[in-house]
């Protein structure tokens, strides 16, 4: 786990004194996702310069020093992750006759030979594991930057000036001389949406996410936005061959291939030369992770939780009654409110520009928890798209089954539910936001089942009418939504679909990446083994959820590690109380931030809906945490300076 930086500006006549100056700006912005040592690489006619931090993994020698060139020196290479198949790789060169007298044991100079062998395109396609990359070909004069299949790690690009620059975070190309950080409206109006940028927009008019799964490969006479990423793996092809190729063995079969390729994914995920554990919540995911590195592993694995004095958002219990079962050594820590409020002022430099998801919080304290014994931690994410675990989709489908029901009397039962205020529903239901609940139910019935899952997972359900800016409507009909040719999709295969292309990157795997990466930890997620997701894709749906039971193949195969009581409970979010904080104690910044003032100071939202919203959720007359949490974030960010200028302090 790394950072990475750099430029291409053959046009660029600077001093060779100020260009190095510019890339160790560059990288040194990224120190905490590489404290260990760093580096840079420059071809001063060519205007290329590469810049690194490094946080050492796998061979802690020099031998494993970034940038770094490949046998011939045609191309160099900063990389940032791990390919955990790297041996095999090794072996595949040896079996040409073509493998190189190798310096060390690095997965580095693994790749490097692996796309000297082979080319760059076909060299990807054989790596396994989490990566971003910049390669530099000096024989064709190219730079290419590569995404992982699932982008589980970060890679931004953009224009500063004349020059291409990208790095690990935007912090990175903030830090050139001539990048100017100018805020995109349609990025702030998708934000208020969905609480995180979408990919491929960043909150800036000159920056760029580089899709999962692709590469970019710039010559020197390019501008930096003219070429087009070429996918070199694809999630719908993935997902249509196992479609037209489904599993047709038993639910038993299916947990035992399952298993298997879980099994081989945490095991690829234990190679390290530096102490490693686990993040154990005691959900679902995560315990059968630690099971399995249990499993393989001689010693008790250490793992780790966060619990919170609330009651309602602690999990701690859980994950120690999980962690005895299985034998680890466990640390938890338990939270006060003033330790996880005590986190938000670090945020907006943390993610450089907005985000809201509040588990952003919890994640960076077990992080920061398990930063004190280890410098690995492997994670649990990508169960619930893989496997359908989300709330959302059981939502959804009871929402679709209520308006089949009602046919065409679906909008007069949303007209009477909407004749009297959530308030009313609070006093007489006795439940204190069955209103909120109702409503929302009253809007989506009157709607297509087809955008039941975008509302659900809207926030600001019209964000244009803060920003004053049009929503395109492909902002969420994917143009890579391709039902497969045999069959149509369920709804629940599309939110899957959307939700791996979208928000797992953009959000979930964001969150972890900063959160780990602000305190020198690499995070490794064993479940979004590509090959584990192409199998997941082709099980039956009944194998995933069936009779109100979601994950159904990964629950079986848990069920052969613990008892099922440990583990057989109702989904809970990793978050904290973000509404009780705002009418509590968090209430004078939030309405310093969201002040009438304040907004038209900022000039990019309408305050009106903004302290309706506020208002009504202050008074407990309607809850909003998660729209206001979207304008704070922005607010945030905004008051931080992280929206003008580089940030790097944590």
């Amino acid at each position: 786990m790394c950072g990475l930086a750099g430029f291409l500006d053959p046009s660029d006549r600077r001093s060779v004194e100020e260009r190095t100056t510019i890339i160790e700006r560059m990288a040194g912005v990224l120190a905490h996702r590489g404290p260990d040592d760093s580096g840079l690489w420059q071809d001063v006619r060519a205007g290329v310069a590469l810049g690194f931090r490094r946080l050492a993994i796998r061979d802690l020698s020099p031998a494993g020093h970034q940038p770094m060139r490949s046998a011939s020196g045609r191309f160099v290479l900063v990389f940032n992750g791990e390919v955990y198949n790297s041996e095999e790789i090794r072996a595949e060169l040896a079996a040409t006759g073509r493998s190189p007298s190798w310096r060390g044991t690095s997965d580095t100079e693994t790749m490097l030979a692996a796309i000297e062998t082979w080319g760059l395109s076909a060299a990807v396609g054989r790596f396994v594991g989490m990566f971003a990359l910049a390669v530099r070909d000096n024989e064709r004069r190219t730079l290419s930057l590569v995404r992982d299949r699932l982008g589980i790690k970060p890679l931004y690009y953009g224009s500063a000036g004349r020059a291409i620059v990208f790095g690990s975070e935007l912090k990175a190309l903030c830090a050139h001389p001539d990048f100017l950080p100018e805020i995109d409206p349609v990025a702030l109006t998708r934000f208020l949406r969905y609480a995180y940028v979408p990919t491929p927009l960043s909150i800036y008019r000159n920056a760029a996410k580089l899709p999962p799964g692709t590469i970019l490969t710039f010559t020197e006479n390019d501008t930096a936005f003219s070429p087009r990423p070429v996918p070199y793996w694809s999630l719908t092809e993935t997902v249509n061959t196992a479609l037209r190729e489904p599993f047709t063995g038993s639910e038993e079969e299916a947990t035992d291939a399952f298993l298997e390729r879980a099994r081989q994914a945490v095991r690829l995920r234990l190679i390290a030369d530096v102490p490693l554990g686990a993040f154990l919540s005691g959900g679902l995911d995560s315990s059968l992770v630690v099971a399995l590195m249990q499993e393989a592993s001689s010693r008790p694995v250490r793992t780790f939780c966060i619990g919170f004095t609330e009651e309602a958002y602690n999990e701690a219990d859980q994950a120690r009654a999980v962690a005895a079962a299985l034998g680890t050594d466990h640390t938890e820590r338990l939270a006060t409110p003033e330790e996880a409020m005590s986190v938000i002022p670090r945020l907006p430099a943390m993610y450089d520009e907005p985000f809201a998801d509040p588990s952003q919080i919890p994640t960076f304290l077990v992080s920061e928890l398990a930063r004190r014994q280890v410098t690995v931690s492997l994670s649990g994410d990508g169960g619930d798209e893989l496997l359908a675990g989300y709330n959302a989709y059981t939502h959804g489908e009871e929402i679709r089954q209520i308006a089949r029901r009602l046919g065409v009397f679906r909008g007069a039962a949303a007209g009477a539910i909407k004749t009297f205020p959530p308030q009313f529903y609070r006093h007489v239901l006795r439940g204190r936001y069955t209103g909120d609940r109702l409503h929302k139910l009253a809007d989506l019935l009157t709607q297509d089942p087809l955008v039941h899952h975008r509302q659900l997972m809207s926030h600001w359900k019209s964000p244009s009418a803060l920003t004053g800016v049009p929503e395109p409507e492909e902002a969420w009909l994917l143009p890579e939504v391709v039902p497969p040719p045999h069959r149509s999709w369920t709804p629940i295969e599309e939110a899957m679909f959307r939700d791996t292309l979208t928000y797992l990157p953009d959000d979930i795997l964001t969150k972890v990446d900063r959160a780990s990466m602000a305190v020198s930890l690499e995070a490794r997620v064993p479940l979004l083994d590509h090959r584990l997701v192409a199998f997941c894709w082709s099980l039956p749906m009944s194998y995933k959820r069936r009779d109100g039971r979601t994950k159904r193949v990964l629950r079986r195969a848990l069920e052969r590690y613990l008892p099922r009581e440990l583990f057989d409970r109702p989904k809970r979010g990793f978050g904290v109380p973000i509404d009780d904080w705002l009418r509590g104690p968090l209430r004078p910044w939030a309405e310093e931030l969201l002040s009438e003032a304040a907004l038209r100071e900022d000039g990019w939202l309408d305050p009106k809906p903004i302290r309706a919203a506020w208002e009504a959720h202050r008074t407990g007359v309607r809850n909003y945490p998660g729209p206001l949490w979207c304008v704070l974030m922005y607010r945030a960010w905004r008051e931080s300076g992280a929206s003008t200028a580089c940030r790097s302090e944590y």
